[in-house]
């Protein structure tokens, strides 16, 4: 059964939008077809190259900047074995060093937010500015050598964009803003500053986190673990972009699958979309083929008197999906209304293991209240739900990786629906194999 129908699609102008996110198709790249070995998923050795040539290399998400709005105000954060404090400033900029004392390697702060007037270890009270300074050091002159060189922490580069902070483990790492390029053109137009925290999750998965981000990287899974999907987006005319070291897909919404029978009645899923658009979908008189369409005709006119100025936005992402992959380990679903984006950490450790951050902001209304955030909750994948899309992949996630050390299974067999799975290789590989050589991983 040939499942290929094409929707129709808003054709969008690059003089309509001369600033906003592109929309139009990017060359696909040819990155051949061969197997994509499984031994860096399982590989000890492998996770080494991966920490010594992209963890302490590339630039970092730290966390979301409005969670650093008063001097004093710190996010540490995690990343394999490093961890890391990023500070607001008494000048408003921020600034990271390592969260361990140079005295006898205690951390001083466990990973999470605050606010301090310094840093004092626990330990012995040696006491560090906002800056990483060091402050006091009690009995120093017990100290023959002196204090530590520089009397400070090292600090790691770190910059604000798109209302997140970032930060890198490399004191040489190139500027930020042409690491994230082109993505500031793409998701700027969304204003993640105008949307609110509604969720701060961290879940322990256990499965290596490539098998992860190849999850969220292609739709051709949807037919096969979110079957209820296919009554909400189409999975099969997807467009998929390679922008150097970062990709995307866009995912129509507020249509249904062609794998599926087109309704004679709205879909649950579509008709929830109808709903937050401000639409009685009671008094909806088109075809089901058609809600796409006037949904964004709908919130293009309504958008204003109901607070949300989607106006740096094509008619598309009024209702679509643009999936974001920023390298190494950041995956975004942008809507017009909110953003999910999920930071996905690899364990200090074990390859078989791994942090999955959830974080979901939705967009405040001009003149309504800013909410209050939430808490930050973690646990162990299994102990509670994180909603049934996101339980279907974490059930299944386990046992891929276990899948991975068959001997029958020799790597990933990868089909032009999963082209985003073989770039991010192709970008790992870059880093791994600095000058092209692969020798088989390890």
């Amino acid at each position: 059964m040939d499942v290929k129908r094409h929707i129709d699609v808003i054709r969008v102008n690059p003089q309509d939008w001369p600033d906003g996110t592109p929309a139009w198709k990017a060359e696909t790249p040819e990155l051949g077809h061969e197997v994509i070995p499984a031994g860096r998923y399982t590989s000890h050795d492998f996770m080494k190259l991966e920490w010594e040539r992209i963890w302490t290399k590339v630039w970092l998400l730290g966390g979301r900047s409005d969670d650093l709005g008063e001097p004093g105000d710190y996010i540490c954060t995690e990343i394999g074995k490093e961890s890391v404090l990023i500070v607001r400033q008494h000048d408003g900029s921020v600034r990271a060093f390592p969260n361990v004392c140079l005295h006898r390697g205690n951390k001083l702060r466990p990973e999470g937010r605050g606010n301090v007037q310094n840093f004092r270890c626990m330990y012995h009270h040696w006491t560090y500015g906002l800056d990483g300074r060091i402050e006091r050091i009690p009995d120093l002159d017990t100290f023959p050598q002196g204090g530590p060189p520089g009397m400070r922490m090292k600090l790691y580069p770190c910059e604000e964009w798109g209302g997140f902070v970032w930060f890198s483990l490399n004191p040489d790492v190139e500027p930020l803003s042409d690491y994230l390029d082109p993505m500031q053109q793409h998701i700027a137009p969304y204003h993640a500053e105008r949307m609110a925290w509604v969720r701060d999750i961290t879940v322990e998965w256990d499965c290596n986190w490539k098998t992860s981000v190849d999850a969220f990287n292609e739709t051709y899974h949807v037919q096969g673990i979110h079957p209820q999907l296919q009554w909400y987006l189409d999975d099969v005319n997807v467009q998929i972009d390679c922008y150097g070291r970062h990709n995307r897909y866009l995912i129509p919404f507020a249509t249904v699958s062609p794998r599926v029978a087109l309704p004679s009645a709205i879909p649950p899923a579509i008709h929830e979309i109808m709903v937050k658009a401000g639409m009685d979908p009671a008094d909806y008189e088109g075809r089901v083929s058609d809600i796409r369409r006037d949904v964004q005709l709908f919130k293009r006119e309504h958008g204003p008197a109901q607070g949300k100025d989607y106006s740096e936005l094509n008619d598309d992402q009024l209702t679509d999906d643009y999936h974001y992959m920023i390298f190494p380990n950041v995956s975004l679903n942008v809507h017009s209304d909110d953003i999910m984006m999920f930071r996905q950490r690899p364990h200090a450790t074990d390859p078989d293991k791994m942090y999955y951050d959830i974080w979901m902001f939705e967009l405040v209304p001009q003149g309504q209240p800013w909410p209050e955030r939430p808490k930050h909750k973690r646990f162990k994948h299994g102990d509670r739900s994180i909603g049934q899309v996101l339980d279907q992949d974490a059930f299944n996630l386990p046992t891929v990786q276990k899948g991975m050390y068959s001997d029958a299974f020799p790597g990933l067999w990868i089909g032009d629906q999963e082209l985003r799975i073989r770039h991010f290789h192709k970008v790992i590989d870059d880093h791994v194999y600095p000058h092209g050589k692969r020798p088989g991983d390890l």
